[in-house]
């Protein structure tokens, strides 16, 4: 073999950064550390003075900043081929400071009105009793984000692709491209090894690392990754804002991290055999999977994302009655909410994370009755198969 250069932790592949990255506060040891305290001695009054007002100080208190979720973040931030990232104790901590660290009273939200209910629900709550404005656009029309946009007035645009529940997709050069606002992209569905919002001009890229990236089932967190004067800005915020990520659950996500590539190559790779068997089941009228020749954006999908993720729809043609009977008889695939684990699991938006919608809310984002979620976990596909094929009858 010619002897070549190492290549730089820029210059890596993916998952090779899932491997070394965020090993900085662990020394030599291979497992990441964790630093259980909340909180550190100082020195003496300078020292103590030093910590209190230095921007994420690691050793004085935890609602500040911890070695532990320190390691997590420099590990996301390689993965997003971000300067930094910041992590939260949810998903929706993240998506929540996000929003009032950076909009006030009288400030405009551009956002897709197909997103998950939760950040929906805050958008409609929250921010119009606190004066902020929101306007919702169909995040698939091409300009229906540049066009809602107010000069002067809108401060954020808030994108989610792939979008929960139906798997559409925005187009993140156009959103990259738009210009004084700050863009965000819930890029949950995709994880950093599906797609980077940050090559494509887009602000924040912003998780619920709970789902893929942590991957177990057994780890609570929210990161968004970006410049860091940006992030900066956020975090002072967010330590007023309190939403302070776990050193426990950060250690988890961690070691959830190592195996993001092997997990996510498996789990798209059935994901697209479940959609492809689906789209010709007589008792399926679609199936939403953006890897499919025929989902609508196939195309943006090819040009945007590096695999087609871990997480289909399918539309049932008997309705709630046809959802009800299915989910009664899976016995490898579980009911449960949440996505991104090693256990497929399959759940009824309409009941359950969408479940506080209006009917015409519901009409609009297109969940019907019939509607199941499906993240689909490291099973045997064959057994996946056999299991839905029983299910549907």
């Amino acid at each position: 073999m010619t002897e070549q250069a190492e290549p730089s932790a820029a210059e890596q592949q993916p998952a090779t950064r899932a491997i070394t990255a965020g090993r900085g506060h662990s020394r030599s040891s291979l497992a990441p550390a964790l630093w259980a305290s909340s909180t550190w001695e100082s020195t003496g009054l300078e020292d103590a003075n030093r910590r209190a007002l230095g921007v994420r100080s690691q050793e004085f208190y935890g609602r500040y900043a911890n070695p532990t979720v320190r390691s997590f973040e420099e590990a996301v931030a390689a993965l997003e081929g971000a300067e930094d990232s910041l992590a939260f104790a949810s998903g929706m901590g993240a998506l929540t400071t996000v929003v009032l660290a950076l909009c006030s009273a009288g400030d405009h939200i551009v956002a897709q009105r197909q997103l998950y209910a939760g950040t929906l629900a805050f958008l409609q709550g929250p921010c119009q009793r606190f004066g902020i404005d929101v306007t919702l656009v169909d995040g698939t029309v091409p300009g229906a984000f540049a066009e809602a946009v107010r000069p002067g007035r809108t401060m954020l645009v808030l994108a989610e692709t792939p979008s929960n529940p139906r798997l559409e997709l925005v187009d993140l050069d156009e959103l990259g491209a738009l210009r004084g606002p700050f863009t965000v992209v819930d890029s949950t569905f995709a994880t950093p090894l599906g797609q980077q919002p940050l090559a494509h001009g887009v602000h924040l890229s912003l998780h619920s690392a709970t789902k893929g990236i942590a991957g177990h089932n057994d780890a609570t967190l929210g990161v968004i990754s970006g410049e860091r004067e940006l992030l900066d800005s956020i975090w002072a915020y967010s330590v007023l804002h309190g939403a302070t990520p776990s050193p426990f659950d950060a250690l988890n996500a961690l070691r959830g991290i190592r195996t993001l590539a092997v997990r996510t190559n498996q789990q798209s790779a059935t994901a697209l055999r479940l959609a492809e068997a689906f789209a010709d089941h007589p008792a399926i009228s679609a199936a939403h999977y953006p890897g499919l020749s025929t989902h609508p954006q196939f195309d943006l999908a090819k040009r945007q994302m590096r695999n087609p993720g871990t997480v289909l729809a399918i539309d049932l043609g008997g309705g709630r009655a046809a959802a009800d009977a299915l989910l009664s008889r899976v016995r490898i695939a579980r009911v449960a909410t949440s996505l991104g684990g090693p256990e497929t699991l399959v759940c009824h938006p309409a009941t359950s994370t969408h479940a506080s919608l209006t009917p015409a809310e519901a009409a609009l984002m297109g969940v019907t009755e019939g509607l199941l979620r499906i993240s689909v976990g490291l099973e045997d596909p064959c057994d996946l198969l056999a299991d839905f094929a029983h299910a549907l009858g």
